[in-house]
């Protein structure tokens, strides 16, 4: 399968999607989300891989949606919401619903949709120099891909609620702190640990693993199903506000937002 905003690599069963925007800072727009989506079925219906593995090129794992593409494109920036939505909560879905376990694997900075993209994996491996924004009411957005859902379950509801309306930048150590991620690495051990990670899992109980994911998914699927359509609906009434138009231009001009 030919794709063009990711890479894909198939080795020792372990199965490695490499969102590949390094320029954008792996920005989500429409392509990539739908390759994204595309890849995760790959590997999900490929009975050779038994792990995934989910990071990003260059400096950065994902920084949410691309914020260019909503201010140029014609039909606006609640038309790419939704659009960009639509994918990411499929692959969010094929996350949770593929049996292998999936391992985020955190190089550089992450935000917005690529918060919620780490979140629903298995689990996350970071580099120590990472950081982390929740990054949507920087510019009048509010979280979608079951940020909702899955953060509160990660780091409580306290916690959501500060990330939320303060927005802090969190380093890697604070993330592991919160419960945001499992494991934090000095850069030069990222790709090294987490292969090493996978390859534990790899030769672990494949079956016991897919049957166990199935039952700790049993109680979320419904609340996350219902939620992933709650954050897309939220994100686009947010997108047709002035403050979200204010924030996208305060953004692209490198300037604070004036919200009013």
């Amino acid at each position: 399968m030919d794709y063009t905003c990711v890479l894909v690599e198939k080795k020792e069963n372990i199965f490695t999607i490499t969102l590949n925007r390094p320029k954008a800072f792996n920005a989500l727009d429409v392509t990539l989300t739908q390759e994204v989506e595309r890849a995760l079925e790959e590997c999900s219906s490929d009975p050779e891989v038994r792990v995934v593995i989910l990071t990003g090129a260059g400096a950065a794992f994902c920084g949410g949606g691309d914020i260019q593409e909503f201010d140029s494109n014609p039909k606006g920036a609640p038309y790419c919401c939704h659009e960009i939505t639509k994918y990411l909560n499929r692959a969010v879905i094929e996350i949770r619903r593929m049996p292998h376990p999936v391992i985020a694997c955190i190089n550089g900075g992450v935000g917005g949709g690529g918060l919620s993209l780490a979140a629903a994996c298995d689990l996350r491996i970071a580099s120590s120099s990472a950081k982390f924004s929740q990054g949507y009411t920087r510019i009048g957005l509010v979280p979608d891909g079951a940020w909702t859902l899955t953060i509160p379950l990660l780091v409580g509801w306290g916690r959501a609620c500060e990330m939320f309306f303060t927005n802090p930048l969190l380093t890697a150590e604070e993330a592991k702190e919160w419960g945001l991620i499992n494991w934090v690495v000095p850069p030069e051990q990222l790709k090294q640990a987490t292969w090493e990670l996978a390859k534990r899992l790899a030769e672990g109980p494949r079956q016991s693993f897919a049957i166990g994911k199935q039952n700790l998914n049993r109680a979320l699927m419904t609340s996350l199903e219902a939620q992933l359509e709650e954050d897309r609906r939220g994100l686009v009434m947010a997108a047709q506000t002035a403050d979200a138009r204010e924030g996208f231009r305060a953004f692209l001009e490198k300037r604070k937002p004036q919200f009013n």
